[in-house]
């Protein structure tokens, strides 16, 4: 008599669930063992990770970076596969290894002597909180951390910055800018930055205590050349045809937390958002975290029964942000004569801007832009420009029209980059430009002609980006994301392991990337194949 297969299904396409797939699939004596399945919502593999095409460029509108190449199983792929060179340039090869221009709002170009002090500080500060270095003045080796946000620890490392200054003078020649305005505001820009890389709309969210738990692999941090999609079309390529199966959009989980039984056949039941539905032994989900906190509210009915409160109660307070991408592509040069009116080259463009209560903030300038840190060519001279957002702002760049984008770039741009002689209070004129301009008399504007944006935030596949530890959560609740259910003490009877979890939300150290992703897949799956007595 041949015993019957466990049938395992995988909510979601994405690095968690294909690697959770693939190992599954390919652990030895697995294929007599278990019937596999991966059901995907929407039309493509991938999840986060989307590499397109835009203006004939290869762009990531999802995940960009291997954060760190030692270790990281991503690198490890991507250099087996042969996808870390290309004889194309790709997004951010090079880091953009051109000359970085700071500008504050009035088009005042800003000193490396004016940025680089509040730089160190800033990164000094955060490796602190990450638990890199120790600290070594009095306000760092003092401080009371408990139920502390990393936003308000950083304020505290600015006052203390200012107190240990002992008033310094006002610097000339700048302006509206006094000092410690502008020292304030180049502080508030590496703020902004650190939204983007935390998908914290605010930093006060952000939990300070569980920041140094946060682990990154060592080495530099790259962007895979051949695109990030190749790494994950390398991880489903050892699937057979029919396993992923996509446009199944899961619309109920029905599993048998109470049943006296463990001899249940297909405890858990899948319904499809097409009317159909599918039995499983075990259900490794996927989703992001935006999808269970939405799954998970009382007007929605994701799981029948509801999960239990220690799950439900991790899911409400871990955060999960929104953070977009904006392309750009800057229009070819048009020339009267000998004067051009555009140049085709844009320099990596630092914004500074004003802070909210400054009476020199330009009205014309949109609110959506005041928290953008950077706007730059996706590599080198190229004519596709990037910034990112975060938070209100990225949600806000979703529901714009192209021309709104456009038009309220434009006009940012046109504070921040002023030609010469219209400025006397640049403090640089290193390199024969004037804040990204040709040093000339006629006034030089940049144009564009292409926009492209992700918009993670209103899609309901997603409904945001990536997790962080919110204040009033802990490495706890992604430690209870990863807890398979039943629990054996409160459904002793029931059947095991009927829903197990995966995704970057779901892993302590990693969380936020694509590797906590992969290893959060490769743990569930291990699971398995232990419960099966297969490793």
């Amino acid at each position: 008599m041949v015993e019957k297969k466990a049938k395992i299904v995988i909510i979601g396409a994405g690095m968690a669930g294909l690697m959770a797939a693939n190992k599954l699939y390919t652990a030895p004596g697995s294929q007599h063992l278990f019937d596999i399945s991966v059901v995907e919502g929407g039309g493509r593999i991938g999840g986060r990770i989307n590499t397109a095409e835009f203006m004939g460029e290869r762009i990531e509108m999802g995940a960009t970076w291997i954060h760190g190449i030692g270790g990281s199983p991503i690198y490890e792929i991507a250099d087996r596969i042969g996808a870390l060179n290309s004889d194309q340039p790709w997004e951010c090869m090079d880091g953009y290894s051109g000359q970085s221009t700071t500008v504050a709002e009035g088009g005042v170009e800003l000193s490396p002597a004016t940025v680089d002090p509040i730089s160190t500080l800033f990164k000094n500060l955060m490796d602190f909180a990450q638990g890199k270095i120790a600290g070594e003045s009095n306000f760092l080796r003092q401080g009371n951390y408990d139920k502390l946000s990393v936003g308000a620890f950083l304020r505290r490392g600015l006052e203390s910055y200012w107190l240990s200054k002992n008033g310094v003078t006002e610097v000339n020649g700048c302006g509206e800018w006094s000092q410690k305005a502008l020292e304030e505001a180049i502080f508030a820009m590496y703020e902004n930055n650190q939204r983007t890389y935390t998908s914290a709309g605010e930093l006060s969210t952000l939990d300070f205590v569980a920041e140094s738990e946060y682990q990154m692999f060592p080495g530099e941090e790259i962007t895979i050349a051949k695109g990030y999609l190749s790494v994950i079309e390398s991880i489903a390529s050892v699937l057979p045809p029919g396993l992923v199966q996509l446009g199944k959009k899961v619309t109920k989980i029905e599993w048998n937390p109470e049943s006296e039984s463990r001899n249940i056949p297909t405890p858990v039941t899948l319904h499809f958002a097409d009317g159909s539905h599918t039995s499983a032994d075990h259900v490794i989900v996927t989703v992001s975290l935006g999808v269970l906190k939405a799954g998970t509210r009382e007007d929605s009915a994701l799981f029948n029964p509801p999960l239990p409160s220690f799950k439900t109660e991790a899911i409400s307070r871990l955060g999960f942000g929104v953070v977009n991408k904006l392309f750009l592509r800057l229009s070819p040069p048009t020339n009267d004569g000998d004067n051009p009116k555009s140049i085709n080259k844009f320099p990596c463009l630092n914004f500074v801007f004003h802070q909210p209560d400054s009476e020199f903030r330009r009205k014309r300038i949109p609110w959506w832009m005041r928290k953008t840190t950077t706007l730059q060519p996706i590599y080198q001279n190229s004519s596709i420009l990037l910034s990112w957002f975060a938070g209100e702002e990225a949600l806000q760049l979703e529901k714009l029209k192209d021309d709104e984008i456009i038009n309220g770039v434009s006009t940012t741009i046109s504070n921040f980059l002023i030609p010469r002689s219209q400025n006397e209070n640049s403090e640089s004129d290193s390199n024969g430009w004037s804040n990204g301009h040709r040093n000339q008399n006629d006034t030089v504007e940049f144009h564009f002609s292409q926009v492209l944006k992700s918009q993670w935030g209103s899609d309901p596949l997603f409904q945001g980006s990536y997790s962080y530890v919110a204040v009033g959560s802990s490495g706890e609740d992604l430690d209870a994301m990863a807890e398979p259910l039943p629990r054996t003490e409160e459904s002793p009877k029931a059947p095991l392991l009927q829903i197990l979890f995966a995704g970057e939300a779901t892993h302590r150290t990693h969380y936020s990337t694509t590797h906590g992703a992969y290893f959060s897949g490769l743990r569930e799956a291990n699971r398995l194949l232990h419960h099966y007595n297969c490793i």
